[in-house]
């Protein structure tokens, strides 16, 4: 096994143990990546107090591929409307199935989309994370593989859009020294993805990575510099290629595109990789704003709403993507709970949803299923096994009111 894979693995798995709390950053990209295992409060700390069978998946996996529309982005876009990420989930670090709950207690079950699909929510993110699955020739887990299959259909039978990505993978570090080995690793992983679900219409969407950026140092949330923005373009390309020339549906596949560290800065955003003469690609970024009351634990739990981030941020998109015909999803927002300031978060998701719908923007909100004490509380959905609900039934009808 490679030192670089070791140390990874390593990391991971001290990771799982001590429920790292969330990271924090100045840069209103920031994303709010762990939140709080203690915090969740959301059920059972165990696998096995949710783990019934679910007999309401079909399995797509078979030889024959879904009839696929040629369908651009663009157009695709305009058929979504707001969507919620699978949080602090699959994306957990460690090893083995278990690794589902590490982060918090519930195992993803049908119900929780069912209640998504029942409110309106036509678009999900399921973030994973594939490093502690894999061998040193990284081969994928084949029980990682069929339980991220799973979860995926999940979406898929209730007619949603899903977005399955690469997450918390601690091995890419967009260097000079790392990106040959970054580049190997990224095109084998794609490669054993894109053969699982190649058979899939265009609900299922790619994103290849999910925040790239210099882990652990001064630069990782204030936009990287030239050669590491440069190098992240260069690994969106590995996953473009590999991708497009895996057969099936692939050719066809709507693959999200991401910057340095998903950043919301207009530097990192121009600098995203978006290869030529290909329609069915989206510019994939993250913000959580107004930063001091969305994201940051010890700003603000009032709501402003003349602050101009917000509107900033949009006009950025619109600037560079929309008025360009290139479609952009936000893949994560949202605001975290705060002495349970429900009346600003409503007023807050209502001007920023408001601002995305104007421009044809999905929004995903990020629920990391913690939602009480002092750490990043993103929870929305209670996903109880005996049947899900909301812990904010005022921000999902707030959600529910701008696409109404």
């Amino acid at each position: 096994m490679k030192l670089k894979k070791f140390l990874a693995l390593a990391a991971a798995s001290v990771m799982a143990l001590t429920g790292l709390a969330g990271c924090g950053s100045s840069d209103s990209s920031s994303k709010a990546e762990e939140g709080s295992k203690a915090d969740a409060s959301a059920g059972d700390s165990t696998a096995e107090s949710t783990d019934t069978p679910d007999s309401s998946t079909d399995s797509k996996k078979d030889d024959t591929p879904m009839e696929m529309r040629d369908i651009s982005a663009w157009d695709l876009v305009k058929e979504m409307k707001y969507g919620w990420n699978l949080g602090n989930t699959l994306d957990a670090t460690g090893t083995g199935l278990q690794s589902e709950t590490a982060w918090q207690g519930i195992k993803t079950h049908a119900g929780m989309f069912k209640l998504l699909a029942q409110d309106g929510f036509n678009l999900v993110r399921i973030p994973v994370t594939w490093d502690g699955h894999m061998d040193s020739n990284y081969k994928v887990d084949d029980d990682w593989m069929a339980r991220i299959h799973e979860v995926v259909d999940y979406g898929i039978n209730e007619g949603m859009f899903v977005i399955l990505n690469t997450h918390h993978e601690e091995w890419y570090f967009p260097t000079e020294e790392n990106k040959q080995q970054d580049m190997e690793q990224l095109k084998a992983l794609w490669e054993q993805i894109a053969e699982e679900f190649k058979n899939y219409d265009e609900h299922l969407i790619f994103e290849g990575l999910n925040e790239p950026r210099l882990r652990g140092t001064s630069k990782e949330w204030t936009g990287g510099d030239k050669e590491s923005r440069a190098i992240v373009a260069e690994y969106e390309k590995v996953f473009y290629d590999t991708v497009r020339a895996s057969g099936g549906n692939n050719d066809k596949r709507i693959l999200m595109m991401t910057g340095y560290a998903a950043s919301s800065s207009k530097q990192c955003l121009q600098e995203v990789y978006l290869p030529e003469g290909d329609d069915k690609v989206i510019v994939s970024v993250h913000a959580y704003l107004p930063y001091s009351f969305a994201l940051d634990t010890n700003g603000t739990d009032k709501y402003d709403p003349n602050n101009s981030e917000i509107r900033n941020f949009f006009s950025t998109l619109n600037d560079l993507f929309i008025k360009n015909n290139i479609p952009v999803i936000v893949g994560e927002y949202g605001t975290m709970n705060k002495n349970q300031n429900v009346d600003d978060r409503v007023a807050c998701v209502t001007d920023y949803l408001t601002e995305a719908k104007a421009l044809g923007i999905p929004c995903v909100w990020w629920d990391n299923n913690a939602v009480f004490g002092n750490g990043e509380n993103f929870g929305l959905m209670n996903r109880e096994i005996m049947g899900p609900s909301w812990y904010f039934p005022q921000i999902v009808e707030a959600i529910k009111n701008v696409y109404a």
